[in-house]
């Protein structure tokens, strides 16, 4: 069964492949990733200087899926520019470097420095950070969503996409499609943690993270639902140019396939490899091909956004 994808004109020998947050901050991280079966190499979000992030304990797990408040620990942008060739020749895959600067000057900065790297693949451009205290989402406030792209659009000489939070309202979801169509963008990722969730310890009867009081970015099966909503309505607004990549609650084949049904031309894995490690890639892998072959399919356009309404 094959597995390759397009993200607009980016090649991926397999569709599955790294969130940017987990496992994928430094270079020996990176590399992991690299040497998996992983289709692409997304780095950290990167801001323009090392960033150390939120006090800790800022990540916790249980049955159900993750919170985390990390406030964007991440090496600095010059760092994931140095390593565009190293990573993106000795693996023979896409290398994509996740921004996600402290401010729109701080983007523009980030984005003409790693314009000089002619090695990385695409940015993904991160509007959607729910765990920086005093920072708000972009992408929930659509003029200042359009302000951003009108500025970073022009000057990045990359393929650049838009990593996006949640929405839960369908006219939310039909005015940021009107605003992402206006411009070139090669894919739209679906979606981020979703913000300000609250984990609670009752023996403790405390909070189980430090920063915000407890309140974190919320990933795994919780929010599969709500990726495969976000998914499935930007594939059908948006122009086929932008192609949507799925993030949320992916932690087997099938949560794969079902992102893929509901139109995703790639999805990506977080909360799940954050638990299992780089080897999580190949038995997702797996899995998905062992589905499709039992319903007939060859390659995942034999599926790809067919899913039926009753």
């Amino acid at each position: 069964m094959n597995l390759s994808a397009y993200v607009n004109e980016i090649h991926l020998n397999n569709c599955i492949y790294n969130a940017s947050g987990p496992k994928c901050t430094t270079d020996k991280e990176l590399h992991a990733i690299g040497k998996s079966q992983a289709g692409a190499i997304l780095t950290k979000s990167s801001t323009f200087e090392h960033r150390i992030g939120n006090p800790e304990p800022r990540y916790i797990e249980n049955q159900l899926g993750s919170i985390n408040s990390m406030g964007l620990p991440n090496m600095g942008q010059q760092y994931y520019n140095t390593l565009a060739p190293i990573l993106s020749t000795t693996y023979q895959k896409p290398y994509i470097v996740s921004v996600a600067g402290l401010s729109l000057e701080e983007n523009i900065n980030i984005i003409k420095a790693l314009n000089q790297q002619k090695d990385i693949t695409a940015i993904e451009l991160n509007l959607s950070c729910p765990n920086v205290p005093n920072k708000p989402q972009t992408a929930y406030d659509f003029e200042r969503t359009q302000t951003v792209l009108d500025t970073i659009v022009p000057i990045c000489q990359h393929k650049l996409g838009v990593k996006l939070p949640p929405y839960f309202d369908l006219i939310h979801f039909q005015q940021m499609a009107e605003i992402l169509n206006q411009y070139p963008l090669a894919f739209v990722t679906c979606i981020n943690s979703i913000g300000n969730g609250l984990v609670i310890d009752v023996d403790k009867e405390q909070v189980v993270i430090k920063p915000k009081h407890g309140f974190g970015g919320i990933g795994g099966d919780y929010i599969k639902p709500t990726a495969l909503a976000n998914v499935r309505q930007f594939y059908l607004l948006l122009k086929r140019e932008i192609s949507v990549i799925a993030c949320g609650g992916v932690k087997n084949g099938t949560d794969a396939f079902e992102h893929i049904l509901c139109g995703a031309a790639a999805v990506q894995v977080g909360t799940q490899f954050m638990r299992e490690g780089a080897n999580c890639f190949e038995r997702i892998s797996q899995e998905l091909q062992v589905l499709m072959q039992k319903k007939g399919y060859q390659c995942l356009d034999d599926f790809r956004g067919k899913l039926q309404s009753i």
